[in-house]
């Protein structure tokens, strides 16, 4: 037990100073990039994190990120939901997938942006067209990994359910998911980035609210502080929550 209870002090220990070492390289690198390119362009850490502090706690951060954080739920929602459904329907149909594979590549392979122009003749500037945006990004990752997963099933999985005349939506619940959940997870974390990605840029485009919004306003203004500290947080957040969609992923691959 004490040895156990070692072993996990110092893996913590070495994730901590191997964290801290990472931070104080980044500030670093930071830095020297300010005084290369100037305050103007690049705000160094110092002033930018003083703004930080005064910024996050504004109303005027505050309404924003809600908006941010309204059309991104929405859209990683219809994003999994979708993506899930066609990965579970092309994986365990075999012409659905032959058929529609090879369609969700192409598009997968096609810069997003150039749909948009479509999504804001369908939608206009609405909640539903920057929720449409995001969740094309992550709809086919989702679906695509979600495929290949279900096809990787050993063939007796599916044979034991036949035989126990379970029913299409047993098979799905109790046979496929379980099966799959570590390459799914894997799935979601990247449907998760890339969704997060498309509602930023909708937001930049056609958007009066959000952080895209107030990121594209900075630049135009020069209010360089502004805009980083606003990376800042994204990038926080998109680091917490992949870490525990990382450390979901990993705990199923142990336990499978």
């Amino acid at each position: 037990m004490n040895g156990t209870r070692s072993n996990v002090l110092v893996g913590a220990t070495r994730r901590v100073t191997d964290t801290l070492i990472i931070v104080v390289a980044v500030l670093l690198v930071w830095q020297g990039l300010a005084r290369v390119a100037g305050t103007t362009a690049l705000a160094g850490p110092v002033p930018t994190l003083t703004y930080f502090a005064d910024f996050v706690p504004s109303q005027r951060f505050a309404v924003n990120a809600i908006s941010t954080a309204i059309t991104f739920g929405w859209a990683l929602l219809i994003a999994y939901a979708v993506g899930l459904a066609i990965g579970i329907w092309m994986g365990a149909h075999r012409l659905s997938g032959a058929v529609g594979e090879p369609i969700l590549v192409t598009l997968y392979s096609l810069p997003k942006i150039t749909l948009y122009p479509v999504i804001l003749l369908i939608f206009g500037l609405t909640l539903a067209g920057k929720v449409t945006f995001g969740a094309i990004h992550g709809i086919l990752p989702v679906a695509l990994l979600t495929t290949a997963a279900i096809r990787n099933i050993p063939p007796v999985y599916l044979k034991s359910a036949r035989t126990l005349h379970l029913a299409p939506w047993q098979i799905i619940v109790r046979v496929l998911l379980p099966a799959t959940l570590p390459e799914v997870v894997a799935g979601l974390r990247i449907g998760f980035t890339v969704t997060l990605f498309g509602v930023l840029l909708a937001e930049m485009f056609a958007s009066e609210h959000g952080l895209g919004f107030l990121i594209v306003n900075d630049m135009a203004l020069l209010q360089t502080e502004e805009m980083i500290s606003i990376a800042v947080v994204l990038f926080v957040f998109a680091v917490v929550a992949n870490a525990l969609l990382l450390w979901m992923e990993r705990r199923m691959h142990r336990r499978g």
